[in-house]
């Protein structure tokens, strides 16, 4: 059966082969980035603010040293982390899963969540995405922070709550949104699905990425309210904040 697998993999890259997850290019497996799109990828590694994740330019000198935003505005979770930072080189990638129907690099961005998340999993109940708008999830017909929590799910075998949270109504894109509009707009627009148990739980809060945190926060206050004994946040990719 192996080698049936084997040869019938051998015959469909053949006929449609597997292309980059970023730029198109013909990779050698599916759910793969060609050399060049990797060698981009800016990987968010130490030293960084233990609270929101952001990297540090230099070495603050101790882990538990959190920077200026968080010291001043301390975000409802307890962590968050994300796989890389989220620039022109890593754009086209998330956008393609995003809006294009690239989903076979799903299982690979689920790999790659779990070695970034690797200490938020530790003690980690429930994952738990963002969730969509109904009418935005029937236009795009997936949820990406779903898919992404799911691979991640499967890759770390931590349960997942693919609809633990609704969201009640569509908010305005917030792309031009200032800090303070984003926490506006996405004010009680989420809530807890009437079966969702998180009492005395921590929970994993999933998307693809983190701005300014907002809706990210918003949600953890909601699972919070909740009975969560703890939110952290894990992400596919962040924006990096210019210093408070």
């Amino acid at each position: 059966m192996t080698a049936i697998r084997h040869w019938g993999r051998k015959l469909l890259d053949a006929v449609l082969p597997p292309l980059c997850l970023c730029c198109g290019a013909i990779v050698a497996e599916p759910g793969a980035l060609c050399a060049q799109c990797w060698s981009g990828l800016r990987f968010v590694a130490a030293p960084l603010c233990p609270v929101c994740g952001q990297p540090f330019d230099t070495d603050p000198g101790g882990a538990d040293m959190m920077c200026g935003r968080c010291l001043a505005e301390p975000p409802p979770w307890a962590r968050a982390r994300a796989v890389f930072c989220y620039d022109d080189a890593s754009k086209p990638l998330i956008l393609r899963f995003k809006h294009a129907d690239r989903l076979e690099g799903a299982p690979a961005f689920g790999r790659w969540l779990a070695r970034a998340g690797a200490e938020l999993l530790i003690d980690c109940h429930l994952i738990v995405p963002v969730p969509l708008n109904r009418w935005k999830l029937l236009a795009r017909r997936y949820n990406q922070a779903a898919l992404l929590a799911q691979a991640l799910g499967r890759e770390s075998k931590v349960a997942v709550a693919a609809d633990g949270l609704l969201r009640l109504r569509r908010t305005p894109p917030q792309g031009h949104f200032s800090r303070a509009e984003r926490q506006r707009n996405v004010r009680g627009a989420f809530a807890p699905h009437p079966r969702l148990d998180v009492c005395g739980k921590n929970v994993l809060l999933v998307d693809d990425v983190l701005t300014t945190g907002a809706t990210l926060g918003e949600c953890s206050r909601v699972l919070l309210r909740q009975g969560a004994a703890r939110v952290d946040v894990l992400t596919l990719g962040r924006v990096l904040l210019s210093p408070a």
